[in-house]
């Protein structure tokens, strides 16, 4: 599959990224490469191969998932009470994404 560096910009945009022209070039290469061999990989006959939604669901004990159990939350007030800078009953952090 042949990927376009329009393409790549997309994503990246997409991705709140800034590529430079050659981190461009690059990425639309590693990218043809990696869908390449995704195309490898579907050629491949599965039937018979039953599917797998969890990995290691079934091959490890310690993997299973936890029982989905409600229980009482953190009261607002105990979870703002270290927060450094507290406000309007939320944690006020830096402003990291900016458009």
């Amino acid at each position: 599959m042949k990927i376009t560096e329009e393409q790549v910009r997309y994503v990246a945009d997409l991705a709140n990224l800034r590529l430079t022209p050659e981190e461009v070039s690059r990425m639309a290469r590693d990218m043809e490469s990696i869908l390449g061999h995704i195309d490898k990989l579907n050629e491949l006959d599965t039937t018979g191969v039953p599917a797998m939604a969890q990995v290691l669901f079934d091959a490890e004990e310690t993997a299973t998932l936890r029982a989905d159990v409600e229980k009482a939350t953190l009261p607002n007030e105990a979870a703002l009470e270290n927060a450094p800078q507290p406000g309007g009953g939320f944690f006020k952090v830096p402003k990291v994404i900016e458009r």
